[in-house]
């Protein structure tokens, strides 16, 4: 094939492409949403600021405009992506050609290389989590050393103490009714952290059966886009009702029948509140006002990125989805739905240590 033809068949940037001529290597999608992630976060990032005093949060209403530009750029950049990708029939995967990945498909390498980074993320979010859980006094320990430090420093009013965030979502602050499971007391508070988990656990199974049924041979076309549509579907309702039940956690609050639980927000676990009336258990009427800030944030901040990278994970599962719909997937590239499964599967492992270390303890 000559040149003149295999240009004349790549296809445009803008998409679709004809896969059999080989991979594309003119697309702007990655280009575009890469520009649309930097406008957003720089308008996100100065909507909201802290007022002289340090002790609240500003919005600033004149930056929104950029933040809806730059999510406007972003869904632009993923529109281009998908009207691409929408051809690729497995005609061809890519392979690298240097060392040490030569002979493995791009996608696969391309993916892992994304993991990694991911985990250095969520390594460093952890880490600071540690770093301030162990070198920040508790609480609750200045309560039972009446209201000092271990060194004997007296406390004062508005410092930094540390209450964990499990002390808010487990009803230690209050009285709290208990779903009893099998003899297993489980507080009405601690339910929306426990469902999400299982939520989650059961999308990675239901993303690897859609992956399997893709594969299978034995099926007619029709037949095996359905249960492939179908499976990559209830991956999408399980991950959003995770995301549904950590906005009720954080902002709404639940109250069904005898069981009532308020929201984070309610309950005063904010990232700018400095003056928390902390009770502890055992003390009676004694109590320290405590300042919220290190442990509100770490909890937001970790919880956050794992709720962004599942959101993300919802948009490409809806894609997805309606490529399934479309009879998209075959034995050809049912390889498609592995590798977006080893993202969302990194994504239920992330909380898997999350949920314990936040929830828990």
């Amino acid at each position: 094939m000559s040149y003149d033809d295999d240009h004349e068949h790549h296809g445009s940037p803008w998409g679709p492409h004809d896969w059999s001529h080989g991979a594309p290597h003119n697309s702007w999608a990655p280009i575009i949403v890469s520009l649309g992630i930097g406008v957003f976060l720089f308008g996100f990032a100065s909507t909201f600021a802290m007022n002289e005093t340090m002790d609240n949060t500003i919005y600033s209403a004149g930056s929104l405009p950029i933040v809806l530009v730059g999510f406007a750029i972003i869904l632009s950049g993923f529109l281009i992506w998908w009207r691409q990708d929408i051809s690729f029939e497995g005609h061809y995967e890519p392979k690298s050609s240097g060392v040490p990945f030569k002979n493995i498909d791009i996608r696969k390498v391309g993916i892992w290389v994304f993991l990694m980074s991911e985990m250095m993320v969520f390594s460093t979010l952890f880490s600071t989590y540690i770093r301030y859980r162990i070198g920040t006094e508790s609480c609750q320990a200045i309560l039972d050393n009446h209201s000092t430090f271990s060194n004997g420093v007296p406390f004062t009013p508005g410092d930094a103490c540390w209450i964990p965030a499990s002390y808010f979502i487990a009803g230690s602050h209050s009285e709290s009714w208990t779903i009893s499971l099998g003899g297993f007391g489980l507080p009405d508070t601690l339910v929306p952290g426990a469902i999400n988990t299982f939520a989650l656990i059961i999308s990675s199974f239901t993303v690897v059966m859609a992956l399997q049924t893709a594969k299978r041979e034995d099926l007619d076309a029709d037949e095996r886009s359905r249960k492939v549509r179908n499976y990559l579907a209830a991956t999408l309702v399980l991950a959003t009702l995770f995301l549904t039940l950590k906005m009720i956690e954080w902002f709404i609050g639940f109250n069904i029948g005898p069981f009532h639980a308020p929201s984070l927000m309610e309950d005063g676990y904010t990232i700018h509140n400095t003056a928390y009336p902390f009770a502890g258990s055992g003390h009676g009427e004694e109590h320290l006002t405590a300042n919220l800030r290190l442990s509100a944030s770490t909890f937001y901040v970790a919880t956050g990125t794992h709720g962004a990278h599942v959101f993300g994970g919802m948009v490409a599962l809806s894609y997805m989805t309606f490529k399934a719909h479309k009879g998209g997937y075959s034995p050809s590239n049912a390889v498609s739905i592995e590798y977006f499964g080893l993202y969302w599967h990194f994504v239920d492992l992330v909380w898997v240590l999350v949920f314990p270390a936040f929830y828990l303890y």
